[in-house]
């Protein structure tokens, strides 16, 4: 999957093929072949394991006791961006997806790690929408950006996103 995300970071998903993924994985060709019988298998087989790694890092975010969450999520988002070329990745892959509905499904966990991270500071149904449909986009501004955004302008926008109980972010 590391090398389906590397050809697609470099190459594009057009870029992919079971012998450029093999290649780059340094395996026979026949490796790939044998695991996905389709490039859409491929490229959902490395949505998924994006979506569920992504995932995984928000909710051990939640999970983790006390400390500054927003900052916490600042700094990934900083180090996520630092090289891009796994987030490009990622982005090009969900960018199938909308012309794919059954790679949606890889999405929805990804979805509730940030709503569940959101409910963190609020209950509020709308502003937890705000977050979770926000979040990519910092990232994707931040792929676009001459230079990428600091941990601490991430953290700015977090906290007008998801500010302290009463409004004292």
């Amino acid at each position: 999957m590391e090398a389906t995300v590397r050809v697609i970071a470099r190459d594009g998903a057009a870029g992919v093929t079971h012998r450029t993924v093999a290649r780059e994985a340094e395996l026979p060709t026949t490796a790939t072949t044998y695991y996905f019988s389709s490039i859409d298998a491929l490229l959902t087989a490395a949505l998924t394991q994006c979506m569920e790694e992504d995932s995984a890092r928000i909710e051990a975010l939640v999970a983790a006791p006390g400390g500054d969450k927003r900052r916490a999520l600042a700094e990934l988002m900083a180090e996520i961006l630092s090289p891009p070329g796994h987030l490009l990745a990622e982005f090009e892959l969900c960018l199938l997806a909308v012309r794919r509905p059954e790679q949606r499904a890889a999405t929805r966990r990804w979805q509730e790690a940030l709503a569940a991270f959101a409910r963190q500071f609020t209950d509020e149904p709308l502003r937890v929408k705000l977050f979770a449909q926000s979040y990519d986009g910092l990232l994707l501004q931040g792929l676009l950006a001459d230079k990428p955004p600091t941990a601490d302008e991430f953290e700015e926008l977090l906290r007008e996103l998801l500010p302290d109980p009463g409004g004292a972010a």
